[in-house]
């Protein structure tokens, strides 16, 4: 797992104080004092002696620093925001995953893990902040309030980075960025009980898309990219929109820590999806993670058939999608989108969109599971011919060392697995797809010229030819649906 960071100097590790803190079921008056501190026995009032790592979450509740409630605690850590709910019993419970946790340390060493798989430990108390202010600070108190003649102790030691990060400036920046986290992965739940909408975006509204500029959004000004290592730390006034150029693992000595199949049917799906509108599109990803080989299968594609700032019907849409998940015993795996008129490469909003949603797949459960971008230029003419580029990326977050940098987009080695036949579920996918951006003002115009000698249509069947099964009986098929289209403008 380590190879999914970039490593980390020695000289990071914290002092773990609370590492050893007592569980908060055992009762505080059970606290060893001090040897030779002249304090009373245990079980005396409670200005006894009480070692550093004898003052817990429930010690501070009991004594009125600390009050329990929802979203008091949070962690910022690589940009990365996590909230959680301090109960009563001392006990820390992450609101992402409703998983519990018995410190801070623990929780606070699992969250970074998701993000650095290399970090070693979590720095609990120097990390967590209780409404804003961090917990050894009311750590501190405490002991001034208790033990007034006690010299203060040294505070823990952050990671270094962490202390400069701002949890002002990262919501700031979230908001201004207007970042979207990905839905809940459908995992085997009842559809039922995928019910509840998320609160914020849905995927179905891609983050850094203006709403209202749908129908005129003609990606046509060249976006020149640039090279990871000319980025340096986040800056405010840089366009969310720069491109990145992807990195090899190969180039940064190490191994791509999984791999990944893709279906022909997925690519066939998501490139006629890509197509069918000058504005960008957006889906699913569907398929299976093997934590004994470390392969991700991607099986299906699920396009989503929404306007950009349609709330209500993204919603429906992502309801659809998560049942049809579950009925087919998939995972959800990754995210697809499209840069009608520009290459395929990550931008600099597409990075931090791809960091959340690895996020939310991996704090879906205690192992890591990977989750996969894919980004398609349907009608960049620097292509090589009419097919269209289909990009496959992950990021690698930045040396814990650099904290305020952007994450490291890297291009990911895949093996494409050719379908013998089209499924209904497709050819379903793509007679709806049709409909649904008929009349669309965005809708392509396949009767014109996309190059000298080519129709946009041309286009479109050449770039699908590679994606189609072999078996030319399917020929008719695709043949209706391209009919379709002529009708649809």
């Amino acid at each position: 797992m380590a190879a999914l960071a970039a490593a980390s100097p020695g000289g990071d590790e914290c002092l773990e104080e609370d590492e050893d803190e007592l569980e908060p079921g055992l009762d505080e008056a059970e606290a060893e004092p001090e040897v030779g501190s002249g304090a009373k026995a245990a079980g005396g009032p409670r200005g006894a002696v009480l070692t550093r790592r004898g003052i817990t979450l429930r010690v501070l509740l009991r004594d009125g620093l600390l009050e329990p409630g929802r979203g008091v605690l949070s962690i910022y850590y690589l940009g990365k925001k996590f909230v959680g709910d301090l109960g009563s019993d001392g006990t820390i419970t992450w609101q992402e995953t409703g998983q519990v946790f018995n410190s801070p340390s623990a929780w606070a060493t699992h969250c970074k893990r998701l993000v650095n798989p290399a970090k070693k430990s979590g720095c609990g108390w120097a990390s967590v902040r209780y409404k804003g202010q961090k917990l050894d600070q009311y750590k501190a108190a405490w002991l001034r309030k208790h033990q007034p003649n006690v010299p203060p102790p040294e505070e823990s030691l952050a990671s270094e980075g962490e202390e400069e990060e701002l949890p002002e400036d990262e919501e700031e920046e979230a908001a201004r960025e207007g970042r979207v986290p990905l839905p809940e992965p459908a995992a085997p739940k009842k559809p039922e009980e995928r019910s509840k909408k998320q609160q914020s975006k849905s995927l179905t509204e891609p983050a850094g898309t203006d709403p209202g500029t749908a129908g005129k959004r003609l990606e046509v000004k060249p976006r020149v990219p640039v090279r990871y290592c000319t980025l340096g730390t986040r800056d405010s006034a840089r366009n969310p929109q720069t491109l990145v150029e992807v990195t090899s693992f190969s180039a940064i000595n190490k191994f791509q820590p999984f791999n990944v199949a893709i279906s022909s049917n997925v690519l066939l799906l998501l490139d006629f999806h890509s197509h069918l509108t000058r504005s960008e599109v957006v889906g699913y990803l569907g398929g299976r993670w093997d934590t004994n080989t470390q392969l991700l299968t991607v099986l299906r594609a699920f396009p989503c058939r929404t306007r950009l700032g349609d709330a209500e019907a993204a919603g429906a849409v992502e309801e659809e999608i998560c049942q049809s998940l579950f009925l087919r015993g998939l995972s959800l795996v990754g995210w697809y989108h499209s840069h009608p008129f520009g290459p395929a490469l990550p931008s600099l909003h597409d990075i931090d969109a791809q960091m959340d949603y690895q996020l939310k797949l991996q704090g879906s459960g205690n192992g890591f599971q990977p989750c996969l971008g894919l980004i398609c230029g349907p009608f960049y003419h620097g292509n090589p011919g009419v097919e269209s580029k289909i990009a496959p990326f992950w990021v690698m977050p930045p040396p814990e060392q650099r904290p305020n940098d952007y994450g490291i987009p890297m291009d990911v080695e895949v093996t494409y697995i050719q379908d013998g036949f089209l499924t209904n579920d497709v050819v379903q996918e793509m007679t709806l797809l049709v409909e649904f951006y008929k009349g669309a003002p965005d809708l392509v115009k396949f009767q014109e010229l996309w190059s000298q000698d080519q129709t946009y249509l041309d286009k479109l069947k050449g770039s699908l030819a590679s994606r189609t099964p072999k078996d030319q009986s399917f020929t008719h098929i695709l043949e209706q649906i391209f009919s379709l289209l002529k009708l649809s403008g």
